[in-house]
């Protein structure tokens, strides 16, 4: 999927007023997800995205990897998640959690789906349930 459609994706899920805040939410997920992830998933992932996102994400594993040996990723939850969102896009953080959906879901078919299955497991259920196939599943569940 090419940058500027993702974006475009983005904006229209989130209803952004703009592509320029379409950017900063799509990016300040990418980057926030990255440092979530382990790093070599993260990589991955970003392997996956225009050079745009996957820069960020690249820079956050990388970061993280250096802290942590690439073993797990940052240990946080949903509220750190969307605090972390909010303040790299300069939003508030139920916006923050609007955008997250948003950009996952743009995520999720934009990657193999083996790549998003894989960011599933590596996410805590909080977080997990942001990404659409998290959601099918636990309504083919009954959750």
């Amino acid at each position: 999927m090419r940058h500027d459609e993702m974006i475009g994706k983005v904006q229209a899920l989130a209803q952004l007023p703009d592509r320029g805040t379409a950017e900063r939410a799509a990016h300040a997920v990418a980057r926030t997800l990255s440092e979530r992830l382990p790093s070599g998933l993260a990589r991955h992932v970003a392997a996956q995205l225009p050079p745009d996102m996957a820069a960020a994400m690249r820079e956050a594993a990388d970061a993280s990897a250096a802290r942590d040996s690439g073993k797990a990723g940052e240990r946080f939850g949903l509220t750190a998640f969307a605090g972390r969102i909010a303040v790299r896009a300069g939003t508030d953080e139920d916006t923050a959690l609007r955008e997250a959906a948003a950009v996952m879901e743009v995520l999720d078919a934009a990657l193999a789906p083996e790549l998003t299955e894989r960011m599933a497991h590596a996410l805590p259920p909080d977080i997990r349930e942001l990404l659409p196939v998290a959601r099918a599943v636990q309504e083919s569940w009954g959750y």
